[in-house]
Parts: C-alpha cells; sequence; structure tokens
C-alpha cells in the first residue's frame, strides 16, 4: 500500500511545482524614464529607458534587482523600488503594420468603437470579462479591448 502512496507522490510533485511556477510574476513601471540595465546594479549599462505602466514580466530577482523581460522579449534588470504591482498591459497586436486595435465601450465587437491604439500603447488594466481587458489610458480613455491584442496580464 505504501509504495502505491509512493508511486502517486512521484507522479503527482512535478505537476505541483510545475503548477506553483507557472503563475508569472507581473510588475509595471513606476514614473518615466526608468533604466532596464545590463545586470543587477548602477555599475551596469543602461539598454534603454522605460516609460510610465510599461508591464514587465519578472524572470528573477538578485536582492533590489529584478530580471525583467517587456512584451518585445527583451530582458535586463530593474530596481525594485522602479516597479509597482498596479497591472497594466500593452498593445502588441498589428507590430508590422500602421493598423490601429480598436476599443470598445463594451467586451465584444457588437460595441461602439470609442478609440483606437496603435502597437506599444500602454493602458492601466481595470479588470477583464471573458475574452475581454477593460483598459484605461493615462488620457482618461477607457473601454474594453480583446485579450488577443494585448500583453501583460
Amino acid at each position: 500500500m505504501n509504495w502505491r502512496r509512493f508511486i502517486l507522490f512521484g507522479i503527482l510533485c512535478p505537476f505541483f511545482i510545475f503548477h506553483g511556477n507557472a503563475a508569472a510574476e507581473m510588475v509595471s513601471v513606476k514614473g518615466e524614464d526608468i533604466n532596464m540595465r545590463s545586470g543587477p546594479g548602477t555599475d551596469f549599462s543602461v539598454q534603454f529607458l522605460l516609460g510610465s505602466g510599461m508591464p514587465l514580466d519578472v524572470i528573477k530577482r538578485s536582492k533590489d534587482w529584478l530580471n525583467v523581460k517587456d512584451f518585445e522579449g527583451e530582458t535586463g534588470w530593474v530596481h525594485k523600488k522602479t516597479v509597482g504591482s498596479t497591472p497594466h498591459v500593452i498593445v502588441k497586436g498589428n507590430r508590422s503594420s500602421d493598423m490601429k486595435i480598436n476599443v470598445r465601450s463594451g467586451p465584444g465587437i457588437e460595441n461602439e468603437i470609442v478609440a483606437t491604439a496603435a502597437y506599444g500603447v500602454v493602458f492601466r488594466k481595470l479588470g477583464e470579462r471573458d475574452e475581454w481587458i477593460h483598459v484605461e489610458h493615462a488620457q482618461g480613455v477607457e473601454g474594453w479591448v480583446s485579450r488577443n491584442l494585448l500583453w501583460g496580464f
């Protein structure tokens, strides 16, 4: 009887370990022109600047520094004081074109278009319903965007 428990534990344990790590830790940039560096410290070079609200996926931590990845797959390091937990998303749709995505008055294509947004526009995430994300832009535009057009949740 004990060997069956051992086998069951051996089968299920890797699932629970993987499942526990599967949830990404997302953060977003607080402030403008935040340095993304090549390593965990101010002695490392600045790779580029990040704007307010930019969502970042945390890969790992090293003391007060976070190794992060952005929506284009670029990785670097930011200080933990430069990011927060307010959820933000960024437009990933239409990367290779001038086309814009629609921001709608409600969660569904039957709802009125209240605004459009280009690739790389950042929104604060207010909520979600089914396959739609409720968003608000810093300039006050509020609406709904199809989940498959955004990154950062």
